[in-house]
């Protein structure tokens, strides 16, 4: 028994949802990328840990899927296991007057529904961002200036040896579009946030203001990645993009977005290579035109 069939016996036994060859354009938000060998949906912390065990001792790659909502998956897909954590790790609790516990697959806008309906403020910025919470942790996610390491003060996850561990204080490393978890390896698994308490009204209000501006200037109708670039010090991507004429640029499905020159969108069809093949174009003229160079925010995986 090779590696990944010995992990899919132990998945089903845990009693995970095991799948071979899933179509990863099935579960990122550009609708892009081909097969992974295993897609495990795992029920709860004692499977994950299971799982991690019998990876490690198989050694079969694993890797943490949230919603997909910030990668670039190969169109040759993901060899070992894509793992994704089911409905047990989609809770949102109260845990003191003005404390979340989140399981890190809620979704970033369940978690800024419960606040709101707490009367809780500090999250309002990241309403909108398509996401879980697992993936917003990852890379540090943010919005109009903000992002959730201003309220985060603990994160837990699963090791790949199959512990738990949490981190809190100075061992959580947050900078720009980066986390303690950035370079991979453990699966995180829950996340503590700190808010204030607020006026449900003016909550609400800030949410919708935030929405409506978000969802003027970028392509919302159309599948993407978000923001394909980190911004450069002292300048706006989308701006420089813009700037070199770029806007509507086209590589088979991929477009560069009429509304947004930041985004790169799934016109129908777009393949990894149409998307790797637009930002090269986009990297090499920007860095051309004004000598800004563009470094990726969006992950490429597989």
């Amino acid at each position: 028994m090779n590696g990944l069939e010995d992990l899919s016996e132990t998945a089903h036994t845990l009693g995970c949802t095991v799948c071979r060859d899933e179509p990863m354009s099935r579960h990122t938000t550009f609708h892009i990328g081909g097969p992974a060998d295993l897609f495990l949906t795992v029920p709860d912390i004692s499977a994950l840990k299971g799982i991690c065990r019998k990876a490690a001792e198989t050694g079969t790659p694993l890797f943490p899927l949230g919603k997909g909502s910030d990668l670039l998956v190969s169109d040759a897909g993901i060899r070992g296991a894509v793992v994704a954590l089911g409905s047990n790790f989609r809770k949102v609790l109260l845990v003191s007057e003005s404390s979340l516990l989140c399981g890190t697959a809620a979704s970033i806008a369940s978690v800024c529904n419960f606040a709101k309906e707490q009367s809780l403020t500090g999250i309002e910025f990241a309403w909108g961002i398509p996401g879980s919470m697992g993936g917003a942790v990852f890379m540090n996610a943010g919005a109009y200036e903000h992002c959730v390491s201003e309220v985060i003060t603990a994160c837990s996850h699963g090791t790949r040896s199959g512990k738990e561990e949490t981190l809190s204080g100075n061992a959580l490393d947050f900078g720009y579009r980066h986390s303690p978890y950035s370079a991979g390896g453990p699966v995180i698994t829950s996340v503590r946030i700190k808010l204030k308490h607020g006026e449900q009204s003016k909550i609400a209000a800030q949410m919708d203001d935030l929405y409506a501006r978000r969802r003027a200037k970028q392509p919302l109708e159309l599948p993407s990645a978000g923001s394909v670039f980190k911004r450069p010090k002292g300048h706006y991507a989308g701006t420089l993009i813009e700037q070199c004429g770029l806007k509507g640029r086209r590589v088979g499905g991929a477009a560069i977005s009429q509304k947004h020159a930041g985004f790169i969108v799934n016109l129908g069809g777009a393949t990894c290579a149409d998307v790797e093949k637009l930002i090269g174009i986009i990297q090499e003229t920007v860095l051309r035109e004004s000598g800004v160079a563009l470094e990726c925010e969006v992950r490429k995986v597989g």
